[in-house]
Order: structure tokens, then C-alpha cells, then sequence
């Protein structure tokens, strides 16, 4: 029969190991986070008033990275997309902007009284204010891109505006985007906590 000893103690962690683990806990969250922030979801900081009443000066929203990597980009929906190279209205340039897709690939667009026409039928912009609705396009002294004539909207590119007409530089301006500068959708705002909304 073998006697027993004394009860062994458990050594503490040695320093050194606790932070080893420290240090792998924090480069694997940052490491997730960059990825998340690359690839899935980016918060965006509203600098103007271009899309208000929907989206005012200071807001934050959070837009899906991943959406039209699975889907196409739909009519209505609100976008992020990188400056295109012949935006020029003014102002410190800003490396990324928001607007509404109005309209699509291959569609023609044009304006009748203050309302767009997609392939000569008045598109419903129930998400304006009726205040704002067939009142507040320039006319033909405006832009470039003003919808006084009808245009066909080239592959792959989108013709984007402010819900703000009247104070929006978009497509009117510079044209239809390409596809390929589009960042995502922007799915919710989460800033000011209690304007938190849904798109």
C-alpha cells in the first residue's frame, strides 16, 4: 500500500502566459472586426443635407457590404458609392456619398412637371414628401443630366439622386454611376439612437 503525500497545490498562471492569451484574444477580435468592416458592414457619417428629410446632417448609418453580392441593386434603394471622377459641385470633395437609385440598366428616364418618367410612365417617389414631389427640379438652364430630354441609362450604371432635389448634386450632374463604385446599401440608421430606422 502506498502512502499518500501531501495535496499538491495548482500553480497560478504564470504572468507571461495570461498575457499571450491577452494579446491573441485582442488580434483575433481586431482581426474580425477588419474583415466585418471590409467585407460585411461599414457605418457612414451624413455630412449634408442632400438626402434629407430621409437622412439629416449627423446621422449615422450602417450599410450591408455583402447585399448586391448576392442580389442586384434595386430601385428605391439607398446607396453608398465611391466619388465618381466627374463630380465636381463645389465644396471639399468627400470620398464617399449617399443617394437613392432611381433608375436602372437600360431604362430611359426623363421629367414631365417636376416628375422623373422611367420608359415614359411617372415613377411613385412615395418616399418623398409631398411637399418635395414634382416641385423642386432645375430647370433647363440646370445641369447636365437635368431629364429635360429622355436618356437611356448605359449598362451597369444607375442614375442616382438626393430625396433633397433642391439641394442635391447627383446623376442630374455628373451622370449615371458604374456599378462597380458602389459600396452597398444602406439598411439602418443607428444614429441618433432615437431616429433608429430600418430601410
Amino acid at each position: 500500500m502506498v502512502a499518500e503525500g501531501p495535496p499538491t497545490r495548482t500553480q497560478p498562471p504564470k504572468r507571461s502566459h495570461w498575457l499571450r492569451e491577452t494579446v491573441i484574444v485582442v488580434l483575433v477580435a481586431l482581426g474580425a472586426a477588419l474583415l466585418l468592416r471590409t467585407f460585411v458592414v461599414q457605418t457612414f457619417y451624413i455630412p449634408s443635407g442632400s438626402m434629407e428629410p430621409t437622412l439629416q446632417i449627423g446621422d449615422r448609418i450602417l450599410v450591408d457590404k455583402l447585399s448586391y453580392h448576392l442580389h442586384g441593386v434595386d430601385r428605391g434603394n439607398i446607396v453608398v458609392f465611391r466619388r465618381p471622377a466627374d463630380e465636381d459641385c463645389g465644396g471639399a470633395p468627400v470620398a464617399d456619398l449617399v443617394k437613392r437609385v432611381i433608375g436602372l440598366p437600360g431604362e430611359t428616364i426623363s421629367l414631365s412637371k417636376g416628375h422623373v418618367l422611367i420608359d415614359g410612365k411617372q415613377l411613385d417617389e412615395s418616399w418623398l414628401p409631398n411637399s418635395v414631389q414634382g416641385s423642386t427640379f432645375p430647370g433647363p438652364s440646370g445641369p447636365a443630366y437635368n431629364l429635360a430630354k429622355p436618356y437611356v441609362i448605359p449598362a451597369n450604371h444607375y442614375f442616382v439622386m438626393g430625396d433633397n432635389r433642391a439641394d442635391s448634386c447627383d446623376s442630374r450632374y455628373w451622370g449615371p454611376i458604374s456599378r462597380s463604385l458602389i459600396v452597398g446599401k444602406v439598411d439602418v440608421r443607428v444614429w441618433p439612437i432615437t431616429d433608429f430606422h430600418f430601410f
